[in-house]
């Protein structure tokens, strides 16, 4: 600090006034913000980088050179698919395809990328390529931002992250060519492909067709099905599952539990969807295939989901709510806590101790569930009940199936976003925003745990 002061003061005696004026402030922002971010919690930081994310992407999809000419767009509109893509919803006000440009697109493209990853891991991987080391705290929100039990191996860990999503991404760019190139010039064949890749794999339903058709006139191409499948399916079993799954080589009995756990849920919930599905709506088996696995946090539709029946649309809804897994770049509440819940209320009705895969389950494993279900539930109930208020004339099911997948940052519709109101789309804003942090994290934001100082005698309370 003593040379900051030393350079600033020779400056004045050179009579360089204003150059010294910008040197001291923005020696000073930048001390002052460094000693907020100290004071804040990894969790509070973690929503002020997506916040600023988002606000910082609104922006430049507002900028003339992102909007085409004969369009005019509406900042709660920027806002509005702005948030969508950082929290990786797919939800859209306007058609991407038909609003913005080439650079536009590229934007959003990136904001779906940077939201998929992370941006504390995104921040890191910058930081590692410039050549410089990750701090303590850095490690910590990286640690905190991808749910890793501790902080041995982050730097390893994130350096994975990113070459999987390259490797992934870039094999799910190449097989989409080769659907796209059938119908569009080679230039844009290649644009559209990087675009839904990055889309598919992020769990991030955008598309660039245009005239709000997402991939309905694909529902038969079954390469292009499988591609968005299995890239959806890799990006929302999180990277510690698919690090773990390379690393030992598909060996089922070498796997931790929480892969086991992932790998069970995730293929037990596909089969499910699909069945009830196709028992409740009249489409063939690869739409019924392609809608359960999308109806988990990736908001890709094959056919229009304003025509399903009350039935599927139950079934899609439930889907959304569990969503993807911890780690990954999908939301909802996430398939390890559906399963935590469960086994918790099969120990409570038999009596037996909560076990899997020869393994015990955590000891707080159900609580922390049992609280994350019970937030979630509360942020769809709320929700929908102030969209209610909101949009009188729209039916209670589009709009529960709306905020549920805010919510579960899926971007699925029933073809009600385009319609509606500010204080929805503001609401749904939110709404995606807590879903992509997470409502523990969000209602333990205001909170620092110091301790408690005081310890109560136990109380007795009848519960059921």
């Amino acid at each position: 600090m003593v040379k900051e002061k030393v350079f600033a003061l020779k400056m004045l005696f050179e009579d360089k006034f204003f150059t010294a004026m910008q040197y001291i402030l923005e020696k000073g922002v930048k001390t002052i913000m460094l000693k907020f971010l100290k004071r804040q919690s990894p969790a509070r930081i973690i929503a002020l980088g997506f916040a600023s994310v988002i606000l910082l992407g609104s922006v430049l999809l507002m900028l003339p050179c992102s909007v085409k000419e004969e369009v005019g767009l509406k900042y709660i509109d920027a806002l509005y698919t702005s948030t969508s893509a950082v929290c990786v919803t797919g939800l859209i006000a306007v058609d991407a395809g038909d609003t913005f440009t080439p650079l536009g697109q590229f934007f959003l493209a990136m904001l779906i990328q940077i939201g998929g990853l992370g941006v504390t891991a995104v921040g890191a991987g910058i930081i590692l390529l410039v050549g410089r080391k990750v701090d303590l705290k850095g490690r910590n929100l990286v640690q905190e931002a991808m749910n890793l039990a501790s902080g041995k191996g982050i730097i390893v860990f994130v350096k994975s992250i990113f070459m999987t999503t390259l490797v992934f991404e870039g094999i799910g760019a190449l097989l989409s060519f080769l659907v796209f190139v059938q119908d569009y010039p080679i230039h844009k064949a290649i644009g559209i492909s990087l675009f839904h890749s990055v889309a598919a794999f992020n769990n991030s339903g955008f598309d660039i067709l245009g005239n709000l058709q997402n991939l309905i006139p694909y529902q038969d191409n079954v390469l292009l099905n499988l591609v968005t499948c299995g890239l959806i399916i890799f990006g929302g079993i999180g990277f510690l599952v698919i690090r773990e799954v390379l690393d030992k080589r598909f060996h089922w009995k070498r796997f931790s539990m929480h892969t086991k756990v992932v790998l069970t849920m995730s293929g037990l919930l596909i089969v499910v969807g699909t069945v009830l599905i196709k028992l409740t709506e009249d489409i063939s088996w690869l739409g019924a295939f392609f809608t359960s696995v999308s109806a988990r946090t990736a908001g890709f539709s094959t056919f229009p989901l304003g025509e399903f029946s009350t039935a599927g649309l139950l079934t899609v809804i439930a889907l959304m709510f569990i969503g993807a897994s911890p780690g990954s770049t999908g939301g909802g509440i996430k398939t390890s806590t559906f399963f935590a819940l469960l086994q918790g209320i099969k120990s409570a009705a038999t009596g037996r101790s909560e076990k899997a895969f020869r393994y015990a389950m955590p000891r707080e494993a159900f609580k922390k569930a049992s609280v994350i279900t019970l937030l979630a539930a509360g942020v769809v109930f709320v929700g929908t009940f102030l969209m209610t208020i909101m949009e009188p004339e729209l039916p209670l099911e589009d709009i529960l199936f709306e905020v549920t997948s805010a919510f579960g940052t899926v971007g699925l519709s029933t073809g009600i976003t385009t319609g509606l109101g500010v204080d929805s789309k503001l609401l749904s804003i939110l709404i995606m925003y807590i879903g992509r942090l997470g409502p523990l994290t969000v209602a333990s934001l205001w909170y620092f745990s110091r301790g408690e100082r005081v310890k109560f005698p136990d109380g007795n309370i009848a519960i059921g």
